[in-house]
C-alpha cells in the first residue's frame, strides 16, 4: 500500500519514512544487485516547507559541504568527476570511474538533450504560469534502459526521472519522481538538491515557494551493503533548527553569482592551494548572504581536508545559518577525533 510521509521540514519528513521503513509491518525483503534489501514500494514524501530542506536525524550526519559542492554540480550542468570527488572521494566507488559520470543530474538537465531544461522551464512558466506541460528529464531510455539480458549500462544509472513544475497560488509546486531511492545514502542528498532547484527556480520567476513532493518507486535500505544497517541510525530526538537564508534571486544576478561560487569552489579544490590564497577566497562578503553562506561551509571542509583547523574555525564563526551549522555539527564527529593530537594548524 503506498505510504505518504509528511512533515514541515525534510527531517520531520524523513524520520517518518525512516520508522516505517526500519520497523513499519508494511516492508518487504527484496534481492538487488548489491544485496538484500528492507523495501517499500510506491513511498513519497511531502515537505510543507522545502527551505528546511536538511535531514539532521541521519546519523551518523551527511556531509554538507558535500551536498552543497554538488548542489553548485548540479546547476552548473556539469558531468566531470573531477569536481565532485574532490569533495567525496568515495562517490566514483558508487558512481564508477569514468572522467564524466553517465548519469549526471546537472548535465541531463542542461545540456543531455539539445537544451537547457532549466532555462525554457522558465521561460515557459514566465509566459504561461497556469501551464501543465513543465517536466524537466532526468532518465532517458536510449542511455539508461539495461541490456536485453538485463545487464546495467552503467554504475551510474539515475534514480531521478523527472520533476514536475506548476505555479499555484503565486507559488512554485514541485513533485520529484524517483525509481530508486536509499533512505540514508540517497534521500537526505535529494531532498537538498531538488529543494534547491525549487528555490532557484522560484527566484527566477519571482514566485513563492510552494511544498515538495517526493515519489520513491522504491524507498529502500540495504541489510548489509556496505554495512548500511549497521552503520546508519535514526536520532533519538529531532532537530529544531530553522534555515535563515532565502536562494532565491533574479535569473541574471543568479548566473553572476552561480558562476563566481563555482569558480571559488574549483580554486578550493586546487591540489597546490595556498592558506593566503584560501583566505583570499573566503572573502566573500560581496555574495548574496545565503550563497556566502553555503561557501564558508565548503571552505571549512576544503581546510579541514588541508588540517588547517584555525581556517576551519574561522570559516565557521563567520557562517551565521543555525541550520548550516547544525549540519556541520551533525556531521563532525567523524573526523574530531583524527583532530585530537594533531598539532597540524595554519
Amino acid at each position: 500500500m503506498p505510504r505518504c510521509f509528511e512533515g514541515r521540514t525534510a527531517d520531520l519528513a524523513w524520520r517518518a519514512g525512516a520508522s516505517a521503513l526500519l520497523s513499519g509491518p508494511d516492508t518487504i525483503e527484496q534481492d538487488s544487485q548489491h544485496g538484500a534489501t528492507r523495501e517499500l514500494l510506491r513511498a513519497s514524501f511531502h515537505i510543507d516547507d522545502p527551505r528546511n530542506r536538511w535531514v539532521l536525524s541521519r546519523q551518523p550526519g551527511i556531509n554538507p559541504a558535500f551536498a552543497i559542492a554538488e548542489i553548485f554540480w548540479i546547476l552548473a550542468g556539469r558531468d566531470d568527476a573531477r569536481f565532485i570527488a574532490f569533495w567525496n572521494s568515495k562517490y566514483c566507488k558508487y558512481a564508477g570511474m569514468d572522467n564524466h559520470l553517465h548519469g549526471a543530474y546537472g548535465y541531463r538537465l542542461r545540456q543531455q538533450f539539445g537544451l537547457d531544461q532549466l532555462e525554457r522551464a522558465f521561460l515557459a512558466l514566465q509566459s504561461s504560469p497556469d501551464s501543465r506541460q513543465i517536466v524537466l528529464s532526468i532518465w532517458d531510455g536510449r542511455s539508461d534502459l539495461p541490456s536485453a539480458e538485463g545487464v546495467p549500462v552503467s554504475r551510474d544509472v539515475p534514480c531521478n526521472i523527472c520533476s514536475l513544475l506548476k505555479i499555484r497560488n503565486g507559488r512554485l509546486e514541485w513533485t520529484q519522481v524517483m525509481r530508486s531511492n536509499d533512505l540514508f545514502l540517497g534521500t537526505p542528498y535529494n531532498f537538498i538538491q531538488f529543494t534547491t532547484l525549487q528555490e532557484v527556480l522560484a527566484g527566477w520567476l519571482a514566485v513563492e515557494l510552494g511544498s515538495y513532493f517526493h515519489l520513491s518507486d522504491s524507498l529502500h535500505a540495504y541489510e548489509s551493503y556496505e554495512g548500511t544497517r549497521e552503520k546508519f541510525s535514526i536520532a533519538d530526538q529531532p532537530a529544531q533548527v530553522a534555515n535563515s537564508d532565502r536562494l532565491g534571486l533574479p535569473k541574471a544576478v543568479f548566473d553572476v553569482t552561480l558562476e563566481r561560487v563555482v569558480g571559488i569552489l574549483e580554486q578550493f579544490a586546487m591540489p597546490d592551494l595556498s592558506n593566503v590564497q584560501f583566505r583570499a577566497l573566503t572573502a566573500t562578503d560581496d555574495l548574496p548572504v545565503g550563497y556566502r553562506n553555503l561557501v564558508l561551509i565548503a571552505a571549512a571542509d576544503a581546510a579541514r581536508r588541508r588540517k588547517w583547523y584555525t581556517d576551519v574555525d574561522h570559516a565557521l564563526a563567520r557562517c551565521n545559518n543555525p541550520m548550516l551549522i547544525a549540519a556541520w555539527e551533525n556531521w563532525r564527529s567523524q573526523y574530531a577525533a583524527r583532530r585530537l593530537g594533531d598539532s597540524g594548524s595554519a
